[in-house]
């Protein structure tokens, strides 16, 4: 598989030089508005939201590969404290999605675009969509579209895609649904596999639930390994894990087993600042949190990354030489296609 010049910059930027991704996310919208607007008295004012996301930037971005943040309140309140060193993935999906009881339909936030992600110098787009692979058909339809637009304009605008993909609760699931999880989970990866997707990095959620999954060796390891073997196989491309609220020492677990089988880093947000967060409104509180426990966190997921996590360009989808550019010849100029074309 080759890649193109401005997906291969990118990839190469969101990545430590070592090819291992070590991100920040600060792009949740609804968790953090929620708790300010406790906070709050009902409202979520923009600027202590802002406030939040900029304290969080400004205390990882120099410890990660990359930050992701939105277009809301992220980056503009955090863009003078991201060095030019670092990585930078936007966020293109609305946190409001459609959800009634045949599942839920994503949408891009309003008047935000991938043309204009790319426009901001950003390295990356990062997009998410809710799926079900059981759900109803005009569902998983208008959820396949989604990404696939998204992918095709990630072409056209020559950056990396970054998918995250979700499982979620429909209405009518009982306990069974809740124990085919993991099976949804793989079969879902594996859909949004296929290349017409356009995606070059998957972030993706454990196959199991971050709670269940035991430290390497203890019981019950062999059946979480199983699964991640089989997480791997399906996603045919470079992949990172996403905490999705797991306590800390969770993630740490659910790094061990994805790492065993060749993931390539983390993109978590709520495993490393999540409990600093409860300090506010008290900033100065929620900042020597950051400062202290969850710089101690960090520290401990990036040595685990540096010693386990297999680089991108390693991952056997490129074959035993690494990712090739496209066209790495006199005529690169001549047949490389831009957005203007």
């Amino acid at each position: 598989m080759k890649l193109t010049a401005g997906k291969m910059w990118g990839l190469r930027r969101i990545a430590d030089r070592h090819g291992r991704f070590s991100i920040v996310a600060a792009d949740q919208r609804p968790p953090i508005e929620r708790l300010v607007a406790e906070r709050r008295g009902g409202e979520a004012p923009w600027q202590d939201v802002a406030n939040v996301k900029r304290l969080i930037v400004e205390q990882f971005a120099p410890m990660t590969s990359a930050v992701l943040v939105d277009p809301y309140y992220g980056w503009p309140a955090s863009h003078d404290v991201v060095e030019p060193s670092r990585g930078l993935l936007l966020t293109l999906e609305s946190s409001r999605f459609i959800e009634d009881a045949r599942g839920r339909q994503s949408s891009e936030i309003e008047e935000w675009s991938v043309a204009k992600i790319k426009r901001t110098g950003a390295d990356a787009v990062k997009a998410l969509a809710w799926f079900r692979p059981d759900g109803p058909a005009e569902v998983i339809e208008h959820q396949l579209r989604f990404v696939e637009n998204i992918g095709e304009a990630c072409r056209r605008f020559d950056i990396p895609f970054v998918f995250e993909l979700l499982d979620y609760p429909l209405e009518g699931d009982d306990e069974s649904a809740a124990e085919r999880h993991t099976d949804r989970v793989i079969a879902s990866v594996a859909a949004f596999a296929d290349p017409r997707f356009g995606i070059d990095l998957f972030k993706l959620e454990s196959p199991i639930l971050p709670s269940d999954v035991p430290a390497p060796g203890q019981p019950g390891s062999e059946r979480v390994a199983e699964a991640f073997a089989r997480l791997d196989e399906a996603s045919a491309r470079p992949w990172v894990m996403l905490s999705a609220g797991a306590r800390p020492d969770e993630f740490l677990n659910v790094l061990h087993h994805a790492y065993a089988v060749g993931a390539s880093g983390y993109l978590a947000g709520r495993a490393i600042w999540w409990d600093g967060f409860q300090r506010f409104p008290d900033l100065d509180a929620f900042r020597a949190e950051l400062e202290t426990a969850g710089t101690r966190y960090v520290e401990r997921l990036n040595a685990l990354t540096d010693d386990a996590a297999l680089p991108w360009f390693r991952h056997r989808c490129y074959g035993e030489s690494g990712p090739e550019l496209d066209d790495a010849t006199s005529t690169f100029r001549n047949t490389y296609r831009g957005f203007d074309a």
